[in-house]
């Protein structure tokens, strides 16, 4: 089988994958990004690419339809929509899935023909914030750092940023140089406990948007202890001054932290020359974001520790393209090549090159205010591509109200059944990873190729296809009569030829004779380029600007609801959701909630707890742990409607945003908890999907079919009607055990002689072994022995998974330390666990010490 060598399209990572349509997946060794390691989610994307719930050809209104009927509609609503109500009363919402051919004809349609800049990203969710506040300090979006820098720090500073399950290979690559020099020091600086913080030598369990106060603090004792690079702030550095006094002012006390822990990190930062602060949505996500990110470029810049190797902030990125989305002027606020909207010399530059007959005048609506003009009426036709914004926005409930009020709405996806796909008006098919051709960027502004290894399924196109065949309906079509990914490459660089008297710091010229078939992961502006070692920056004086921030009164509410992710799940699940390997480490939407927080609301192991806020409530399985401080949730963002009816917690979340960015706050937004007190829970396996109804129901893929986690507060009248209805399987033979002093019930489902489903429920939290239910579905095992719940004697349950690249179980893993694996690397050599991407790595250290770590209920 041949391999195709591409990238992958999870996290801003950017690692190379070598990918055959046999589903082999391999980590690319000549990739500068990964050198061959992947995660679990890269390292499964093999069983993500199969065609279960794909949407195959165009629909309108429910009913599928042919591709020209389908584009002439969404042309003719658009140019209807413009002609009555102008260019302002349609928007583009993109997503940092999209290649950047896709981002570039989706933005010169939008900004240059349409001559309005309403489109914005699912990045403006991720990496606002990051780019305002480059753009204060430097003058440009410029992220300086690069992946080697990370291996040649003498310190790393961790900040909001959960490495281990959210960029793992880059967390990796932080173990290893850490395993090779022991001197190198990890700070990490977060609310909670997690799997990253086992790497750090010191964790600053910050209070939330306390953020400003620990740099601002830090700036002041650098300041107060002579720990300024004074000759290189004066040559170039503005603000300096103002910016010291402004961090005086600063309470530590705001920060939650004792004294002693600042005074470590004050002193560690202040005698160590080579530091890189690595920070991500825990800066970014915040209602004063942006000051945040200031206040971290504010201790680099005042220190000379920026344009040098082993030194520098370093944002990095959620999403595979959300740098090449920045590049292209992906955002509402941003023009293409990195020119500015506002600047009417960079407006008339790209209009002259794109030959347009417009060109937009002002920035457009930011993600959250476009909703918000869905909902006022001001949208008249809505296009979303490649993203679920009724799931993956702030207070998404009354964003799904909001774009079933637009009066048309059309959607780019892969997947037919989504959360948003079922309030628009035309879905489109579009081509997936493996299917299409293209370019992303990565967190180090490095350029790489996503190649087709598979057939185009359907009448599936790709994204910039359907964009220009769009556009040239409208009236574009010599502007957009694009024949390849590879044209579209090259006019971007040729515009950014173009524009090389415009003082900025995207340069693509090493890209202008690129063989765009052979092109290999190259960083822009040139390989070994490092960003700002001659001190000069993009502002007009060439100088930086050191801003002055202020910490903002930080609220205590009774809880604070942090938002984020889970190691093994991507998103919404769109693609990582069909892996039952990579669902069985945590199958179900869960909140984290303190011991003492627990017993407070009277929940135990296993309880569903309701956590509300003004915008909605959500139905969440309670995880007790001390990784967090009292008061202090943390719920993971992936769950949509499809899969957990109310465990979508963007229901709970509230859409207040960054004043300067536009990003939402999704760390620390005030809620409400308390105990869902359910007459029943249930466990169910069956061997087709099932449809629940009941008020908590989180469904997940399995090797054999489908699980189920289930509670509600009415018990049925009848649980073999009720077993039935659940499963689908009105007709089925049932064999039915009940205990009447302990209340469970459990019920076989059969036909043919061939189990179809197992449904377990009990007046409290079902305890099995569930990977021995999973195993007997679809097999012909007697109904009593696969309603005993266990394993049979020489099929030991392997436990709840947590190395999900090997599918290693909890007991699996207990089983090796009693027998004498005492170190992770012995766990390794006896389970292979921890040997492929190595996230489990702290979850395996922490079984080894007797710690807990929340896992899937066994």
């Amino acid at each position: 089988m041949t391999l195709t060598r591409t990238t992958c399209p999870y996290c801003g990572v950017g690692c190379g994958v070598l990918a055959g349509a046999d589903g082999t997946i391999k980590g690319d060794p000549a990739h500068p990004a990964n050198f061959g390691r992947l995660c679990s989610k890269g390292a499964a994307l093999g069983e993500t690419t199969d065609l279960d719930g794909r949407l195959l050809r165009p629909m309108v209104n429910g009913k599928t339809t042919d591709w020209d009927s389908a584009l002439d509609l969404v042309a003719a609503k658009f140019s209807a929509a413009i002609a009555e109500y102008g260019p302002e009363s349609v928007a583009f919402y993109a997503s940092g899935q999209l290649l950047t051919e896709d981002y570039y004809v989706a933005n010169k349609l939008m900004k240059g023909f349409i001559g309005a800049a309403n489109i914005d990203t699912n990045s403006r969710l991720c990496m606002a914030s990051s780019v305002a506040g480059h753009k204060r300090a430097f003058g440009t979006d410029t992220v300086p750092g690069t992946y080697e820098d990370l291996e040649q720090a003498d310190l790393i500073v961790l900040v909001g940023s959960n490495l281990a399950w959210c960029h793992p290979v880059l967390y990796q690559r932080i173990a290893a140089a850490k395993e090779s020099r022991p001197d190198l020091q990890v700070v990490n600086v977060d609310p909670r406990r997690t799997a990253t913080t086992d790497l750090a030598d010191l964790h600053l369990q910050i209070a939330p948007d306390g953020d400003i106060a620990l740099f601002n603090g830090l700036l002041a004792h650098l300041a107060n202890t002579g720990a300024l690079d004074a000759s290189f702030t004066a040559a170039h550095v503005n603000g300096m001054a103002e910016t010291i006094a402004a961090a005086r002012l600063s309470d530590p006390a705001d920060t939650g932290l004792p004294q002693e822990d600042l005074t470590r990190f004050f002193d560690l930062f202040a005698r160590t020359d080579k530091v890189v602060t690595v920070y991500s949505q825990g800066v970014n996500q915040s209602s004063c974001g942006t000051d945040k990110v200031n206040a971290i470029l504010n201790c680099h810049l005042a220190t000379g520790r920026i344009g040098r190797a082993g030194c520098g902030p370093f944002s990095v990125t959620g999403q595979p393209n959300a740098m090449g989305g920045r590049e292209v002027g992906g955002l509402a606020n941003m023009l293409a090549n990195h020119l500015e909207i506002e600047n009417a010399d960079h407006r008339a530059a790209v209009q002259d090159f794109w030959d347009s007959p417009t060109i937009c005048t002002k920035s457009g609506l930011k993600a959250v205010d476009l909703f918000q003009a869905c909902a006022d009426g001001k949208i008249k036709a809505l296009w979303v591509m490649s993203t679920n914004p009724a799931v993956s926005l702030p207070d998404a409930d009354s964003v799904a109200e909001a774009i079933a009020r637009v009066p048309f709405v059309v959607t780019s996806d892969i997947i037919e059944k989504t959360d948003t796909n079922a309030i628009a008006d035309v879905l489109l098919p579009a081509a997936g990873w493996g299917e299409k051709d293209g370019t992303v960027t990565n967190s180090e502004r490095r350029i790489s190729r996503q190649r087709a290894f598979l057939k185009t399924p359907g009448d599936a196109r790709p994204d910039w296809r359907i964009i220009s065949d769009v556009a040239a309906r409208m009236g574009f079509g010599n502007a957009f009569a694009y024949q390849s990914p590879a044209d579209i490459f090259a006019e971007y660089v040729a515009l950014d030829t173009a524009l090389s008297a415009t003082p900025r710091d995207l340069d693509l010229s090493i890209f202008a004779d690129v063989d765009y078939a052979e092109m290999i992961p190259t960083q822009w502006p040139r390989n070994a380029h490092r960003f700002f070692a001659d001190g000069q920056f993009y502002h007009p004086d060439g100088k930086a600007r050191m801003i002055a921030v202020t910490s903002p009164q930080l609220s205590k509410p009774r809880f604070a609801l942090n938002t984020g992710r889970n190691r093994d799940q991507w998103h919404t699940m769109t693609r990582t959701g069909k892996s039952q390997r990579l669902s069985a480490h945590l199958a179900e939407p869960y909140v984290e909630i303190h011991p003492a927080d627990a017993i407070a609301l009277g929940a135990g192991a296993g309880t569903i707890i309701r956590v509300e806020s003004p915008n909605g409530s959500a139905l969440l399985r309670a995880f007790i742990t001390d990784r967090g401080p009292r008061g202090q949730l943390f719920a993971p963002m992936h769950w949509t409607r499809q899969r957990a009816k109310r465990g979508t917690i963007n229901s709970v979340t509230s859409a207040v945003v960054d004043p300067v960015s536009g990003q939402p706050a999704l760390k620390s937004g005030a809620v409400t908890a308390q105990v869902y007190r359910a007459a029943w829970y249930g466990f169910l396996a069956c061997r087709h999907q099932p449809l629940p109804q009941t008020p908590y129901a989180a469904v997940a893929p399995t090797a054999t079919g489908w699980q189920v986690e289930l509670a509600a507060r009415k018990t049925p009248a009848d649980w073999e009607a009720e077993a039935k209805t659940l499963a689908g399987l009105p007709s089925a033979e049932t064999s039915i055990q009940t205990d009447l002093a302990s209340g469970t019930t459990r019920i076989a489902l059969i036909q043919g002689g061939v189990i179809e489903a197992l449904l377990f429920v009990a007046p409290r939290p079902v305890v099995l072994a569930r990977n021995a239910i999973i195993s007997v579905i679809g097999t012909q095992t007697p109904p009593l022995a696969a309603l005993a719940g266990r394993n049979a004697a020489n099929r030991p349950d392997p436990g709840a998974t947590v190395c999900a690249c090997f599918n290693v179980g909890r007991n699996t893993l207990m089983t090796a330390i009693a027998a004498g694996a005492n170190s992770v690397a012995a766990l390794g050599g006896a389970t292979c666990a921890g040997t492929n991407c190595g996230s489990c790595k702290p979850e395996l250290k922490s079984l080894i010490t007797g710690a807990s770590m929340p896992m899937a209920a066994e």
